[in-house]
This record gives structure tokens, sequence and C-alpha cells, in this order.
């Protein structure tokens, strides 16, 4: 690794939805250190969890319309057979869901786990209980996008959490997306269910780690050999 791609490595770009809490507090920090010295020092690290909070990294992100990647990083915590949301109008079987979830220490920039259309998005407000529990899916504020892919309608569900308080969706419908483009973020700590159309096979297991826009959740059909990727 030379020397640019060490700096491009460390200082990682912050998101431009993070910079007016960065801003906020480091003015704090100021303030806090008018009152006591040891409070500013105290302010001064939280701003910095704030500006990697808000971090925006590039990603290596898989080429090919075969694979589901995850939609953000964090820990993966279900993956089970469950009947979509009703807004999402993808049927009353069960699809195969897999949940990551994020802690506030993740990157909440969430990413395209497919390439396709949004044929919709739907918002549903809820209460904020803690993502990692199974009911968040139905009962926590969420907003689903669905997705027209190449095997069919891909739901995604960008879940609040028991700290986050602001779900962000930068999409519109009927816009295109491509695997692994960033679509929203999640304000601080929540979780997103990706809904798999019928034949696909998980390729992650409970507790795993994900990166967004790299990990492979899930997979049509068998490996075709090496998968091409680019960087964004």
């Amino acid at each position: 690794m030379n020397l640019l791609d060490t700096i491009r490595n460390t200082l990682v770009p912050i998101h431009k939805e993070g910079y007016v809490f960065v801003l906020a507090f480091f003015v704090a920090s100021l303030l806090l250190g008018l009152i006591a010295a040891p409070l500013f020092w105290i302010g001064l690290v939280l701003t910095l969890w704030c500006a990697y909070f808000f971090r925006d990294p590039e990603r290596v992100i898989p080429q090919d319309d075969d694979l589901i990647l995850s939609p953000a990083d964090g820990r993966v915590s279900s993956v089970a057979m469950v009947v979509p949301p009703a807004e999402l109008e993808l049927g009353n079987e069960p699809l195969l869901r897999i949940s990551v979830f994020m802690n506030v220490f993740d990157c909440h920039v969430n990413r395209s786990p497919v390439r396709g259309r949004i044929t919709q998005i739907v918002y549903r407000p809820g209460q904020f209980i803690n993502a990692e529990l199974d009911k968040a899916s139905s009962d926590n504020e969420r907003n689903g996008l669905v997705i027209e892919s190449k095997h069919g309608k891909v739901g995604v569900v960008q879940i609040a959490g028991l700290v986050a308080r602001r779900i962000l969706c930068f999409a519109h419908p009927n816009e295109p997306l491509d695997a692994g483009e960033r679509f929203g973020l999640i304000r601080f700590g929540s979780r997103l269910d990706v809904y798999v159309p019928a034949g696909g096979q998980a390729r992650v297991s409970l507790g795993q780690r994900t990166i967004c826009g790299e990990t492979v959740l899930a997979e049509f059909g068998s490996a075709k050999g090496p998968i091409l990727s680019r960087r964004n």
C-alpha cells in the first residue's frame, strides 16, 4: 500500500448530513471548556466520535446481479422466513428476511443491495424499541423501499432503533439504483431488513459482521467464478 492509499484509508470522508452535528458538538465543547477545562476534552472526544459515526468510506462493490449485498455495516441479527410488511406489497407468503443491526459505532450510511429501479417508498411512524428485537420490524418507525431487480422485487426496510430518531432517505420512486449506491442514513443506531425474492439463498450466518456494499447476504444460482467489483 502506498502513502496515498494509507492517507485515503485513514482520513475517511464525513457524510454531508453529519456536518451540522460535528460542528454542534465542537461548539458545545468550547462552551463547556469555559466552565471547566476537563469538560472541553470530554466534549472533544464526543466530537471525534460524532465525526466517526458519520463517516462515509469508499467501498469495493461486487458487480453481479445474482448477488444481494448488505445495505449496512453491522451484525446479522436474523436470518428467517418472514411475511414482509403489508405496505411493501410483496405478497402474503414468507420470504427470506436478513436483518443487519447497526450499533452506534457502525457506519450508518445505507447502500442499495441490488441494481434496479425503485417502484415505491413507504414511510411508517412507530415506536423506538431496541432494533435487535424481532418485533422492531413491525412496531418501530420504518421506511421501506421496493426495488425491481433482475430476480424480482427486493424489499429494503430502514428501521429506527432505541436511540435513533431520524431516518433519512435520499432516493425517490422510479429512480434507478446501482448495487452499492448510497440511498439513505439513520441516526444513531438502528437496523435494516432485506426481503429476498424466492430462489435466493442466504450466504451469511447469525452474528456475522457485514460490510455495507461488500458483504454478500444472499445469492441466486451457483457461483460463476471470479466476481468483478468497482470502488464507490
